[in-house]
């Protein structure tokens, strides 16, 4: 699948850097092009991988360059403003090459959070290519005003795209780990089921051909429907065929029948799939009542089991309740590990979206009155007792 991938906001460009290294280490072809956009220049130029030419300083007349600083409303009237310059590094995209535009964006900060649904609101009305958004939730410690940000931007940002696929910081950093070594691992993570999720159905230089392919039609109508997804992702290596108890071994029949071999094949891929489906999502949910799923396994293409998929793609069908799971697979000649990624579409069961709304409306509150309490505070500061001073205007 060919995106025209925008990252927005500081992690939003951080990790469109990482979708094209990611590119170029895998040969996927998912990125067309790549625009960065932000109202901090720092940020902007430490980014490595995106052209500068296809990166977009904003809001210079209102911040000067310095970021927004966590203001996601002025974040949004920025966007807003400078549309315009964001529409001129847009309208270098080969658009007829593209499958969909793809929003990234962090949701608690300042331009991403705010500038991600005004991008997506003006490009669902110029063009017909579907419009999808990679939306990030801020860790529960980082702070309230990230938690109110999220929570708006989410609201926003989910109405405005035609899907919202979410990767929930909070459920993957780890306890002790650095800031800045955590948004490193969490962007690698992202983009490593992103990208094989993405990069099914295109042609790598591999040449190997699968047996069922996925494409990027079925990648859209799985998405069609619109709401908020979550990916899952599993995977184990291949091992040379004369090591014990690898996956390769069971397939390429070390020591047993072909009959055998396939039944061990079959079995490790259903499994696979159910550790994607039941393990750490990009946005832990209740798997059921799923409306749409998309199933990818991926690999070397000798040693993709088609039995062993349709029956990972069966299994889903039954824990979603969905009649709508497609499942196919995705050749990777080169690779040295078999791979299961679970799109799930239109889910409704997220306890983490719920949190996220209650902690929001109870730091709107609490802010609000904080707000109150120091204007009331300042008036008795400022004023003289007996109202004796006249003030000058």
């Amino acid at each position: 699948m060919k995106l025209a991938m925008i990252g927005i906001g500081q992690a939003g460009g951080k990790i469109l850097d990482k979708f094209l290294e990611y590119d170029e280490r895998t040969d996927s072809g998912i990125v067309r092009s790549a625009i960065a956009v932000n109202t901090a220049k720092a940020d902007l130029m430490g980014l490595e991988k995106v052209p500068e030419d296809n990166r977009v300083l904003i809001g210079q007349s209102r911040v000067k360059g310095h970021g927004v600083g966590a203001d996601n409303e002025l974040g949004a009237e920025i966007a807003e403003e400078d549309i315009d310059e964001i529409q001129g590094a847009i309208d270098n995209i080969p658009v007829h090459e593209v499958d969909a535009f793809l929003i990234i964006a962090a949701l608690g900060g300042g331009t991403g959070s705010g500038g991600a649904p005004v991008l997506a609101k003006h490009l669902k009305r110029i063009y017909t290519e579907p419009v999808y958004g990679i939306g990030v939730l801020p860790g529960k410690d980082e702070g309230g005003i990230y938690t109110l940000n999220a929570a708006r931007s989410f609201q926003t940002f989910v109405s405005e795209v035609d899907n919202l696929l979410v990767f929930d910081n909070d459920a993957w950093r780890k306890s002790g780990e650095s800031i800045q070594g955590g948004y490193d691992e969490i962007n690698e993570e992202i983009v490593t089921r992103f990208g094989i999720l993405f990069g099914a159905g295109e042609v790598t230089g591999s040449g190997d051909v699968g047996e069922s392919v996925v494409d990027s039609s079925e990648i859209i109508n799985t998405l069609a429907g619109g709401g908020v997804s979550t990916i899952g992702y599993a995977s184990e290596t291949v091992e040379n065929s004369g090591s014990s108890g690898g996956f390769l071994s069971k397939i390429t029949g070390s020591g047993g029948s072909e009959t055998e071999d396939s039944a061990n094949t079959t079995n490790r891929i259903t499994s696979l799939v159910r550790k994607a489906a039941l393990g750490r999502l990009t946005l832990p949910c209740e798997i059921e009542g799923t409306e749409r799923a998309l199933l990818v396994v991926a690999g070397p293409s000798s040693y993709l089991n088609r039995k062993g998929i349709e029956r990972g793609r069966k299994w889903l069908e039954e824990q979603t309740g969905s009649m709508e799971v497609r499942g196919g697979d995705y050749p990777v000649g080169d690779s040295s590990q078999v791979a299961a990624v679970t799109l799930l579409s239109g889910v409704t069961n997220v306890p983490r979206i719920k949190e996220l709304q209650g902690k929001a409306v109870e730091a709107q509150e609490n802010m609000d009155d904080i707000r109150q309490e120091s204007e009331a505070a300042l008036q008795d500061l400022v004023e003289d007792e007996d109202d004796e001073l006249e003030p000058l205007f």
